[in-house]
């Protein structure tokens, strides 16, 4: 085994391989941004070294910088996380070329892999299933548009070279196909540097299961089992669990002996997952799933399988690397009770999911009754700045359990106690999806959030009271026993008048005290400050002030100004001043935390102003555009 791991990383998965390179003897070598100089991995390594300013194209993938950390550490070995460069066969010849050990696939496979088209070939060639579509080398925009119709709608256009839901657009007839295609590749140009696609038959109802497989680069291949992954959001995965559910035992064997078939087919060695779609509108059975990708890294749900079969799969990464073989083979690898995995993030799931930066005033698992065993898999603590510049996932937390039922229980009443407080959450959100009958049932698909709306993303105007209301009980039990410190609102010879006020970030808030919601968890209370609390219920967290009880709520400004959400780059403004608009209407894109964001109008009216232009990079809250009526 090698003595010194440089991991070309951030956040959790950085802070996940260190555990385990620590538990195996080897020291471990971080690397960080500017805007990461602080972070919670950097200060778990045994080293740390600088690779560049924040912004990810001049750090995390400066393939020269991260070979220089590695030359300077004495680094033995360099393992990808996942993201960035993990999948980037350029960088792994990079680190071989430099003498280093690569943690991964072969660079050649990671490049026969690494296209969506080129993968399907030799999915098919494996005689694996394979969904119709377009997958030619021309991308003449009138000749997409062709093969489009001859494939039928719905579709998808996807990405070449696509990974984390960038790139995919989905086109439900051919009037929408232009804009779509145009959104994809800009999407996929800036997000990979290749704006080339493909078509393929959409799957209105799909799941989306996975094999973890392992290879040792000879032709021996093993199974991990499957993990389904079809809680999605934006096509981007927000729960994961191990084994799924509603699995036939034909169908499990047929699609995990396909997904080796495939891995034997380009002499895989190490960790990688092969992906399938699987149409959710009926029974799970050997028709009715097709390969999507492979991903030729370690994914970001590996824990629920570490979980059900007891193997750390970082440990295998380790060893294959250094040349060892398959630590076990097939018959020996069982599948024990289940596993369940919910993304934390830092996002606004009430506000389409909008990404959130900034100072985190409080982060923890409060540990509640009936979650014993979570496993906390987290990247950033209180007191951690949330950088506007990668991805907003913060932690992992993983329940596991005898069953399936039990499980999703245990989880839930972990949610509940979820504090993130500084930033957006969506612990609440998660609870909410965790909590519903088709989530019980097992018959969610990818695009099951999408059909709940509001229903799921928005907060519970019981779970904000509850909040509220333990905020102000605290307040009410302040002082000692004498008349002029009670806060019940005494008066001579009348009833007491109770009531207190909490500031929300919206307005002031008078609540009198009320019996306990019966059918919500407890409050939690945390005081960060003699008159601020951060209340943590179902999930949601609150940032609570006392304000000055002569003080009264301000006016909500907006109405007539189009603001920057986060900070990030203008990439399209389809509108010129002058032109009139309808509300919701798209008035400015914007790319920030890796994504396209429509900043629409908020009313009806005339622009009078553009404040910004394409290209322009732009601070949280920046006015970007002025709105008038129209005369």
């Amino acid at each position: 085994m090698f003595a010194r791991l440089l991991i070309a990383n951030r956040g959790e998965i950085a802070c996940r391989v260190m555990a385990t390179a620590r538990r195996l003897g080897i020291r471990t070598i971080a690397v960080y941004s500017d805007a990461d100089a602080g972070a919670k991995h950097v200060r778990e390594a045994d080293m740390a070294v600088r690779i560049g300013p924040s912004p990810a194209q001049d750090s995390y993938l400066n393939i020269e910088a991260l070979l220089a950390a590695a030359e300077a550490t004495g680094a033995d070995a360099v393992h990808p996380g996942y993201g960035f460069l993990s999948e980037s066969a350029a960088f792994a010849d990079a680190v071989q070329t430099a003498g280093l050990i690569w943690v991964g696939p072969a660079p050649d496979t990671i490049r026969s892999m690494g296209l969506k088209d080129q993968a399907k070939a030799i999915a098919e060639a494996a005689s694996v299933p394979v969904l119709p579509g377009y997958r030619g080398a021309g991308q003449d925009g009138d000749m997409l548009r062709g093969e489009a119709e001859s494939l039928g709608y719905p579709l998808l256009i996807k990405a070449v070279a696509g990974g984390g839901g960038r790139g995919i657009r989905a086109v439900m007839s051919g009037a929408e196909f232009d804009s779509a295609l145009e959104s994809a590749r800009r999407e996929a140009e800036a997000a990979f540097g290749d704006g080339r696609v493909m078509l393929e038959k959409l799957i209105t109802q799909p799941r989306h299961i996975e094999v973890q497989i392992f290879g040792d680069g000879h032709g021996q291949v093993v199974h991990l089992y499957e993990r389904d992954c079809s809680l999605q959001r934006r096509r981007q995965k927000v729960i994961e669990e191990a084994p799924a559910p509603n699995m036939p035992e034909d169908v499990r064997a047929a699609m995990c002996e396909a997904a080796v078939r495939l891995a034997r087919t380009v002499s895989y060695r190490g960790a990688g997952t092969v992906e399938f779609i699987v149409d959710g509108s009926r029974p799970l059975s050997l028709d009715s799933f097709w390969f999507l990708e492979m991903n030729t890294r370690l994914q970001v749900e590996h824990p629920v399988t570490e979980a059900v079969t007891g193997i750390d799969l970082v440990a295998w990464q380790l060893a294959i690397a250094a040349g060892d073989g398959l630590p076990v083979g097939q018959e020996e690898i069982r599948l024990t009770g289940h596993a369940i995995e919910a993304r934390i993030c830092a996002e606004a799931p009430e506000d389409g999911f909008r990404p959130g930066a900034g100072l985190i005033e409080a982060f923890a698992l409060l540990q509640p009754d009936g979650a014993s065993g979570a496993r906390w898999d987290t990247g950033f603590e209180s007191g951690d700045r949330v950088p506007s510049h990668y991805d907003s996932m913060l932690a992992k937390l993983i329940l596991t359990g005898p069953d399936r039922t039990r499980t999703i229980a245990r989880l839930g009443a972990a949610l509940d106690r979820v504090q993130l407080v500084g930033v957006p959450s969506n612990a609440g959100f998660l609870k909410r999806c965790v909590s519903s009958p088709a989530f019980a049932a097992g018959t969610h698909h990818v695009n099951w959030i999408e059909t709940q709306g509001a229903a799921l993303t928005a907060v519970p105007r019981a779970v904000r009271d509850a909040a509220i209301q333990a905020a102000c009980a605290v307040q009410l039990r302040a002082g000692d026993a004498s008349v002029w410190s009670r806060r019940d609102g005494w008066r001579m010879n009348a009833a007491d008048r109770v009531s207190a006020a909490v500031a929300t970030p919206d307005d002031v808030v008078w609540h009198r005290p009320a019996a306990p919601l019966a059918d919500q968890p407890a409050p939690v209370l945390t005081l960060l400050s003699p008159r601020r609390f951060a209340v943590t219920v179902a999930g949601e967290s609150f940032l609570l002030t006392v304000p000055d009880y002569e003080a009264e709520a301000e006016a909500i400004a907006g109405g007539n100004a189009i603001k920057a959400p986060m900070p990030g780059k203008i990439i399209a403004i389809p509108v010129r001043d002058g032109d009139t608009v309808s509300r919701g209407q798209t008035v400015l894109v914007m790319e920030a935390m890796k994504m396209e964001h429509s900043l629409a109008a908020p009313r009806d009216g005339v622009i009078a102003a553009l404040l910004a232009a394409v290209g322009d990079q732009v601070g949280d809250g920046a006015v970007l555009a002025h709105l008038v009526d129209e005369d």
